[in-house]
């Protein structure tokens, strides 16, 4: 299956700020500029505790948030049954506060390490993300982040090894990295500790 990004969300300007007050970004209009520390600015989503990185790198470590598009269909059907719509509708875009909507990619397939690359610029997995009260605003029910949980559809976070720019349509290939540890082997262990 071919691996594309079906969209990137950017940071919504205080002038376009949704409607709801939930939503922080929103799809970009073209190409996109990504550096070390991803876009202009990101969500002010607090990165998982990982003992493994220092603080002072943790903003390089998840500097953009991804998340698989295949999960899409199962959170539009919940949000229907949670009458958050009146109707199976598709999810709004940037519902996970994610920067890329990815298709063709699920955690279950990546490892810590894994570069994906892009026609210019390279990212690197860094881990999944851990689940919160963001799930439950942007997803509009309660125990949204619960799900996340249970279905181990965290979205994984993304490290810039090559910056460059990144748009809606790119495709990109997964280069192998040591492959020791799985995205949602770590995101189950950080859960069990979180849960102690």
């Amino acid at each position: 299956m071919t691996t594309t990004v079906a969209r990137v969300n950017v940071p919504l300007s205080d002038d376009a700020a949704d409607a709801s007050g939930v939503l922080r970004l929103a799809p970009a209009a073209g190409r996109v500029e990504i550096g070390p520390l991803g876009f202009a600015a990101g969500p002010d989503v607090p990165p998982p505790e990982d003992p493994t990185i220092a603080p002072a790198d943790h903003a390089l470590s998840y500097a953009v948030y991804a998340y698989p598009t295949a999960h899409h269909a199962f959170w539009s059907t919940v949000r229907a049954q949670a009458r958050v719509t009146p109707r199976e509708e598709p999810v709004p875009p940037a519902s996970f506060d994610e920067h890329l909507a990815l298709d063709g990619l699920l955690e279950s397939q990546l490892w810590v390490g894994d570069l994906l690359r892009f026609p210019s610029c390279t990212l690197a997995v860094s881990g999944p993300r851990l689940p919160d009260a963001r799930f439950d605003a942007t997803l509009g029910f309660p125990h949204a982040g619960k799900m996340v949980a249970q279905s181990r559809w965290c979205g994984f976070w993304l490290a810039v090894r090559v910056p460059g720019t990144i748009g809606a349509g790119d495709a990109f290939e997964v280069i192998p990295g040591p492959r020791a540890v799985g995205v949602v082997e770590l995101f189950r262990d950080r859960l069990a500790k979180m849960t102690r």
